[in-house]
């Protein structure tokens, strides 16, 4: 079953003809601006536009999480199964991985790079080390812990979880068996097909609330922070941003040079899914969005399906580039508050273990603030440190989460060209120039 994609798919129209990208754009700056105003009242003023703001992003985000599951699921069977080639599934994920390995060291190398050169944490000064009351931090699975985690004891459960992994593995396994039960496999591929089709048709109306939700989530991150909260860590704040601008012009710009990607419809596509991960700091909310269009942009449904969902495991690349920022930041402050000397061998001995602990962030809650407290312990730094940059992570984790959807989309693109399968012709239609 084909994609017939809407009239002017590249700046579909909203409300008074407004683009969605437009609108949510809109949205939020109008929530930046109702969060810096909130941020001035006291406490008590606070709370009741805490709620409903609360609830109208919350709603959103429920919204969004619903579909994700059944999406992930019909678009891998559907993109697999489909095609019938089990050799041609096993080539795929080799070469994501592949890929997700050579980007996320690249992140790592770059966050290294720039964090010593800006060094955002001298003459910073920690408080005494001293236990959280309370505080209890969870630990990074090990590398056994991520393999077995790979596959469920219950799809359901899964489901239920958002666990986006699980579901990929256990859909590449169905998939194979719907392979090779031939004929009688057909309707299970024909369902799946039609499935997809109506999750992106509910994905659009969802899309409509998308406004909303933003400018509620700027305005209950904003309202809590405060503008003012920058100034305290504003070094931090801007090394990370220059870092992952620089790691998206030097190395997704070689990428794409590499790769052949068209640039302006790949920005055109991922625009959308870029601000919808930014502002509201979650992935999940991006990725039935990042879906639609890269499959839209000439990716095949079945690469699609299994790219994107795998590199929420294994090409974060944000989280990686903040992860080398934020441990190196610490140690800095560390060196100020102590004396003691972290040196370049120590930052790469740490970066080589982020390389490994990283790839499980996926399957712990708060999974960065998770992992860099493990190698923060690993090599006796202040603990402390962690819990200073969490007075910022709202504005980190906006930009990390952004980064990692854009990351994986341009994966897909990447594994597309990689096959032989990237459709130009499509590109340039759906996206190009109008």
């Amino acid at each position: 079953m084909a994609y017939a994609p809407p009239e002017n798919p590249a700046n579909p129209k909203g409300a008074g003809g407004i683009s969605l990208t437009k609108q949510i754009v809109i949205g939020l700056v109008v929530g930046v601006l109702i969060g810096w105003w909130m941020s001035r009242l006291s406490d008590a003023g606070r709370a009741s536009w805490d709620t409903w703001l609360a609830l109208v992003r919350d709603v959103f985000l429920h919204l969004i999480k619903v579909m994700i599951a059944p999406l992930i699921f019909a678009s891998v069977v559907q993109g697999f199964a489909g095609t019938g080639d089990l050799k041609k599934a096993r080539r795929i994920g080799i070469k994501a991985l592949i890929y997700f390995e050579v980007v996320t060291t690249l992140a790592l190398v770059v966050g290294l790079f720039v964090v010593n050169v800006v060094k955002p944490g001298a003459g910073v000064t920690l408080a005494a080390q001293a236990p959280v009351a309370g505080a209890v931090v969870a630990k990074p699975l090990s590398g056994a812990e991520i393999i077995l985690h790979m596959f469920p004891t219950s799809l359901f459960d899964s489901m239920a979880r958002n666990d986006v992994l699980q579901i990929v593995v256990f859909a590449v396994l169905f998939a194979i068996a719907v392979t090779a039960a031939g004929e009688a496999g057909r309707p299970v591929v024909e369902f799946c097909g039609s499935l997809t089709q109506v999750m992106f048709k509910f994905a659009g109306l969802i899309m409509k609330f998308a406004p909303f939700g933003v400018g509620a989530a700027i305005a209950v991150t904003v309202g809590h922070q405060g503008l003012g909260s920058v100034l305290v860590l504003g070094k931090l704040v801007l090394t990370l941003y220059a870092a992952l601008v620089i790691f998206i012009v030097f190395v997704f710009g070689a990428v794409i040079w590499i790769a052949k990607v068209p640039l302006k419809p790949f920005v055109r596509a991922v625009r959308e899914p870029f601000t919808l991960a930014f502002a509201t700091a979650n992935s999940e909310a991006a990725l039935p969005k990042a879906f639609e269009l890269m499959e839209r942009l000439g990716v095949p449904r079945g690469i699609v399906g299994f790219v994107l969902p795998a590199g929420y495991s294994f090409n974060l690349d944000g989280s990686t580039l903040h992860l080398a920022v934020a441990s190196v930041f610490v140690a800095q402050a560390a060196e100020t508050t102590t004396g003691i000397h972290f040196g370049i061998g120590e930052q790469i001995t740490m970066m080589l273990i982020l390389m490994l602990t990283s790839k499980g962030v996926a399957a712990v809650p708060r999974a960065s603030f998770v992992v860099l407290v493990a190698a923060l312990e690993s090599f006796k730094l202040p603990i402390a440190g962690a819990f200073l940059i969490l007075g910022v992570d709202a504005l980190l984790d906006m930009a990390r989460t952004s980064v990692n959807v854009m990351g994986n989309c341009l994966a897909s693109v990447v594994v597309a060209r990689w096959e032989g399968e990237f459709d130009d012709a499509k590109a340039e239609a759906n996206f190009g120039n109008p």
